[in-house]
């Protein structure tokens, strides 16, 4: 065995030595030649060993262990069956080596993340905050001055169109804006200064000056008058309210319809606020009437709205002061308030309550005169009324409750019975005399010498000799001459009352006489200190001169 490997060895160096020893080129043409027959080489190989691969595989699958003789097909062998383990140490390595990696990569994300995050995070609020505080917008100039910043270029002109249309119609005429007048630049800005379109559009009706947004008072659709501030005429019309109110007042409201308007007006129509209250507190054009009724006098109504006779006359020209009628409409004032304020309170107060009259016939007495036999006592309730008040003076009263505290007590009257005499005082008092008043009862100066400037009666003028009639049935007191009143007559009605009737032409009567209420008494005159023919009437109320026209018809 050992020789035949000798020779082997002995055999393969002696081949090698011919290798070296040939020619270069015929030793690349050896190997061009062995390299051409290769492929043919390894076919017959494959094609040799292809039937006894295809046995072992068929062992192998029907799970023999194959042997074989041969060192390759042994070793091979080997190899096939330490395939198994070596997949199985591969795989383990592949997981260690996948598990290492996966470790480190999440190490490594670990140390990555959380800084790339925070990176992206304060970008993103810087982005945010940025955008948060600034936005694009479009700046507006007019006359080369900034008025404000909008939103957008067609806010802008939306509200330039805008401001156009409503200061044409607001004056009543065509208006437009001049070219260039109005000029748009883009830039960024804070989002506190864009302004909304409705505050760019005042800026700029304020800059054109011919139109003003504000605030109208109208009274009856009538315009008191304009102010640009906001609730300033609300609040003038709260202090009115306020300043008629108590702790009892339930509401205050105006009589007149009042309306406060917002919206553009003309400029020029804008008032001081000081203005709008002086008109408010005024008066102004209207009529304020009466209607007479009965009972009523000429000096009774002047009284009783705070005039003289004169005045009331003055604006009721044309009126017969000693002929009323009723139903006559008289004028009592040409001017009427702006503002009429109604006033409900609720009051509680104790009221009288009326105690009732028993009536005991008496022939003693005359007919329709009366005497107190037991005198009555008035009861006392406790009221709540709702009282309603116009411009201060009451017009309206409603009781909502009414609670008895005392009871009234009834009084007892003598009536009587007997037939009474004509000549007996009525109580009241009829024209002595017809025709017009020249002079009034008080003061006066008629620059007549001897007149006296204290007129303590009417003078009624008449025609000379006309008849002078009793006011009131009583017993004459007095017929005669009596100085600067010239002839006189006097009239005791015998309830307080006395009656003068001077600057007489004749008497048709005569002292101690009793007289009835219309009886003729005597005859116009102008005896005494007189400077026509007239009738001086007037009224003593137990001693002392009142105002005949408080109790004449």
């Amino acid at each position: 065995m050992a020789e035949q490997d000798q020779n082997r060895i002995h055999t393969a160096e002696r081949r090698q030595r011919e290798r070296d020893a040939r020619p270069l080129s015929e030793r690349l043409l050896a190997a061009l030649a062995f390299l051409g027959a290769l492929p043919d080489l390894l076919w017959r190989r494959v094609r040799r060993i292809a039937p006894r691969f295809r046995a072992l595989h068929r062992e192998h699958r029907a799970g023999n262990f194959p042997e074989s003789d041969r060192r390759l097909i042994q070793l091979l062998l080997l190899l096939v069956g330490l395939l198994p383990m070596a997949r199985s140490l591969l795989r383990e390595r592949l997981f260690h080596h996948r598990r290492r990696s996966v470790r480190a990569d999440t190490a490594r994300r670990k140390r990555v993340q959380p800084a790339a995050f925070v990176c992206a995070a304060l970008g993103v609020a810087a982005v945010t905050a940025f955008f948060s505080l600034y936005t694009p917008a479009t700046a507006v100039r007019y006359n080369g001055e900034v008025l404000d910043v909008v939103r957008s270029r067609a806010k802008a002109k939306a509200v330039a169109a805008r401001v156009e249309g409503l200061t044409a119609e607001t004056l009543g005429g065509a208006f437009a804006l001049e070219d260039g007048a109005i000029r748009y630049s883009a830039r960024l800005v804070r989002r506190s200064e864009v302004a909304a379109p409705e505050e760019l559009e005042r800026e700029l009706t304020e800059e054109i000056g011919l139109v003003a947004y504000g605030y109208s008072l109208y009274i009856d659709n009538e315009l008191v008058g304009s102010t640009q501030y906001e609730g300033a005429i609300e609040a003038l019309l709260e202090q009115i309210r306020q300043a008629s109110s108590s702790a009892d007042t339930l509401s205050v409201d105006f009589i007149e319809d009042v309306r406060v308007v917002e919206g553009y007006i003309p400029t020029e129509q804008l008032v001081n606020l000081g203005r709008i209250a002086e008109v408010i507190n005024s008066t102004k054009s209207g009529e304020v009437t009466y209607t007479v009724e009965r009972g009523d006098t000429w000096g009774k109504i002047a009284a009783n709205n705070g005039m003289s006779n004169d005045e009331l006359l003055a604006i009721n020209p044309g009126y017969d002061i000693n002929k009323l009628n009723i139903g006559d409409v008289l004028v009592l004032s040409k001017e009427v308030p702006y503002l009429t304020v109604r006033v409900t309170e609720r009051q509680n107060y104790v009221e009288d309550v009326n105690f009732d009259i028993n009536y005991i016939d008496d022939a003693s007495m005359y007919q329709g005169d009366t005497r107190v036999i037991t005198k009555g006592v008035y009861g006392t309730a406790d009221v709540v009324a709702d009282v309603v008040y116009v411009n201060g003076v009451e017009t309206e009263r409603t009781v909502i409750s009414q609670v008895m505290l005392t009871a009234p007590s009834t009084e007892t009257r003598a009536r009587g019975t007997k037939e009474r005499p004509s000549w007996l005082p009525t109580g009241s008092f009829r024209w002595p005399a017809s025709g017009r008043i020249t002079s009034y009862f008080g003061y006066r100066n008629t620059g007549i010498r001897g007149a006296t400037t204290n007129h303590q009666g009417i003078d009624i003028a008449c025609a000379y000799g006309s008849p002078i009639y009793a006011a009131d049935g009583g017993t004459v007191e007095y017929t005669g001459y009596k100085g600067a009143m010239g002839y006189t007559v006097i009239i005791n009605h015998g309830n307080g009352y006395k009656t003068y009737y001077e600057h007489c032409s004749s008497f048709t009567c005569s002292a101690g006489q009793h007289v009835y209420k219309g009886q003729q008494i005597a005859r116009v005159g102008r005896s005494g200190v007189a400077s026509g023919a007239h009738c001086h009437f007037g009224i003593q109320k137990n001693g002392t001169y009142v105002n005949p026209l408080r109790y004449l018809p």
